[in-house]
């Protein structure tokens, strides 16, 4: 592996920087975007049923805050009611749609450096291809009109480096793009998710403030 970053030369090594932050990117979004993390699939119904009776204090508003992503836009509706029990619905609502926006931003996170990453490495895969170039012709003897007739170890190391870059940013770019695929239409399920969440507890606790 290393006998073939050698080869391909310096074009290489911002690939292999794309390539390193693709990862950690990947994983750090894997992690963060767990079910459990953004949707429990029971909080909302065990927050309907917890404050069916009276709206819950400050300290398990907090705990349900910390829960999840969920939690947050819950919280925020039941921080609203708490700080004004005679609050208007517009009221509630804009409190639980700015905590929505904020878990909307933290599910997005990263995702653009993803798509840019896909994007960007098959250019600089293209831009050692044509550094790789620059030296097969810069290996041609002066006034000689043949490929092939110069100095064949500079024009062996030209070609290396042409394919090489070509095929690695390739490499970095294919996996990225699909990762960042699955990353977006999860996200997307979730901000779904949440909204028809957040819409019927909104609605639970409008009936609360009557």
């Amino acid at each position: 592996m290393f006998s073939i970053i050698v080869a391909a030369g310096w074009p290489i090594w911002p690939l292999l920087a794309c390539s390193v932050i693709a990862l950690a990117l990947v994983i750090e979004r894997f992690t963060s975007l767990k079910t459990v993390r953004v949707l429990p699939p029971k909080l909302l119904d065990e927050t309907i049923t917890a404050s069916h009776g009276a709206i819950p204090g400050p300290d398990v508003v907090t705990k349900l805050e910390r829960n999840s992503m969920l939690g947050q836009v819950l919280a925020a509706g039941l921080r609203a009611l708490n700080a004004n029990p005679r609050c208007t619905e517009d009221d509630l609502r804009a409190a639980m749609e700015a905590s929505g926006r904020t878990v909307a931003h933290k599910l997005e996170r990263y995702l653009p450096a993803l798509a840019t990453i896909a994007s960007a490495a098959p250019l600089l895969g293209l831009l050692g291809t044509v550094i790789g170039m620059i030296e097969i012709f810069g290996s041609q003897s002066p006034g000689s009109g043949a490929v092939g007739s110069g100095n064949p170890a500079q024009l062996a190391h030209g070609i290396s480096i042409a394919l090489y870059n070509t095929a690695f940013g390739l490499i970095v770019a294919i996996p990225t793009l699909i990762f960042w695929r699955y990353f977006r239409s999860r996200v997307d399920e979730y901000l779904l998710n949440l909204e028809l969440s957040g819409e019927r507890f909104a609605r639970h606790l409008n009936a609360l403030r009557k």
